[in-house]
């Protein structure tokens, strides 16, 4: 609470001394501070499920993870196209971990399947407690991905997942920092409470943030312990050795997962791995490519400034050659999009680089940006809200930026892409062409 009171001071001192920093493009809209930490309380019995989330495995499987309190509850989903009817029955695992004098419940991940595509399924988790439902993504295109990161548990965060809610969409990208538990374990539980109605009812996929470290010599000496336990993705499947990294391949769309805060320098695993995984990306079968990391490496904001730029450096140049569409990043409290960009410069083959870290987080929004903005920055607020990405078909996305406006959102930026991989300037009978000209096309 101390912490959290001395941020919403510097907020106050900052608004008072740069009054027009709230000002956003539009007149009538001020931003608002901070919002208070919310903790969701465990409301079911101890063998009930809570903290349902989802996430996709391989091309026609689920994870379904969830806690119990009660240590011998088993480790099953019963699962079935109608309610109440479970005609199919997975076991998993379990897992527990203790971090000081915390000790968590009992941590389940069940892998279900084989699942049909644009599916609607019923499941119960350990034979009891409620039933919850999701819905497979399609096959084919068209898909809707929405990104949203720096999520926490705030005012700002049940705005935001509101508004998620309010439209249907397919799947979920989370760039990094998640729960903001800081070490401080039962924030972990909470954050899983607060985004059950949504990480149960579409596969949430999500990487690791600075706030995920939770490293101390004598507490916690291995890193990332509750982020592992709790949030277990399908690196396996794509031959990673790190839940930190991952891929996975959903309706014509090759999703990777990036780690910026485990090793990625040339001689790194994560490196390797990368360059293992690009090279398997058939793009007349996956016509478009999107990266998912933490630290941006592109960033006009005067937080965080030239954090990302190490991993941009060792890694940049793979993406770039593999013709990769987009790059979403967080850990800066604001939006930003830039053009195509390779090598600090407008380059019609590079990724768009959009920051969204803004989807709650108890810390509050980085307000300043640089001044002269950027040419290769396109749009930037600090505002509150989520993203979402819309790939109508083999040739052609829409982005969009959803800003939270009290009670409704407004959506601020959009764009139209071309997948790199149709584009004749930078792919020719299957093989990345390399552009001499750095002309803008989006």
């Amino acid at each position: 609470m101390k912490k959290l009171s001395l941020h919403l001071f510097s907020f106050l001192v900052i608004i008072s001394l740069f009054p027009h920093l709230l000002k956003s493009q539009d007149d009538d809209f001020v931003r608002q501070p901070a919002g208070r930490v919310i903790l969701t309380p465990h409301d079911r019995s101890d063998s009930d499920p809570q903290q349902v989330h989802i996430s996709l495995v391989g091309k026609d499987h689920m994870k379904v993870s969830w806690v119990t309190d009660n240590k011998h509850t088993k480790s099953i989903v019963e699962y079935g196209k109608n309610s109440g009817k479970y005609n199919a029955k997975a076991t998993g695992e379990h897992t527990s971990y203790d971090y000081f004098s915390y000790t968590s419940g009992r941590i389940h991940h069940v892998t279900i399947g084989p699942l049909e595509p644009s599916t609607t399924y019923f499941y119960r988790c350990g034979s009891s407690g409620p039933e919850f439902s999701f819905k497979t993504p399609p096959q084919t295109l068209p898909i809707e991905f929405v990104v949203v990161g720096d999520l926490g548990q705030t005012d700002w965060t049940n705005s935001t997942l509101a508004h998620i809610q309010s439209i249907d969409y397919d799947v979920l990208l989370l760039p990094g920092d998640l729960s903001y538990a800081d070490g401080h374990q039962p924030l972990w539980d909470s954050f899983g409470r607060i985004v059950e109605p949504l990480s149960s009812h579409r596969p949430w996929m999500v990487t690791e943030g600075n706030h995920e470290v939770e490293f101390s010599p004598v507490v916690s000496p291995t890193r990332f312990t509750a982020f592992n336990a709790r949030w277990q993705m399908p690196y396996k499947e794509s031959k990673s050795t790190s839940n930190l990294y991952y891929s996975f391949q959903v309706a014509g769309t090759h999703i990777i997962i990036l780690g910026s805060y485990t090793e990625f320098d040339t001689d790194s695993e994560q490196y390797a791995w990368l360059v293992a995984d690009l090279a398997k990306i058939d793009r007349k079968r996956t016509p478009w490519v999107v990266v998912v990391l933490h630290a941006p490496w592109y960033n006009t904001n005067t937080a965080h400034q030239g954090e990302g730029e190490s991993m941009r450096i060792a890694m940049e140049e793979l993406l770039y050659k593999a013709r990769v569409d987009l790059v979403y990043s967080g850990h800066v409290h604001a939006y930003e999009r830039f053009t195509r960009v390779y090598n600090n410069k407008a380059d019609p083959c590079g990724p768009v680089h959009v920051t969204i870290g803004d989807g709650g987080n108890r810390e509050g929004l980085a307000l300043v940006f640089k001044d002269p903005a950027s040419p290769l920055s396109l749009y930037r607020e600090p505002s509150f809200g989520h993203g979402r990405f819309r790939i109508v078909n083999e040739t052609h996305a829409v982005w969009g930026w959803h800003r939270n406006n009290d009670s409704n959102f407004v959506v601020k930026d959009q764009v139209w892409l071309q997948s790199l991989s149709s584009s004749k300037t930078c792919y020719k009978s299957g093989n990345p062409q390399f552009p001499s000209s750095s002309k803008d096309e989006l």
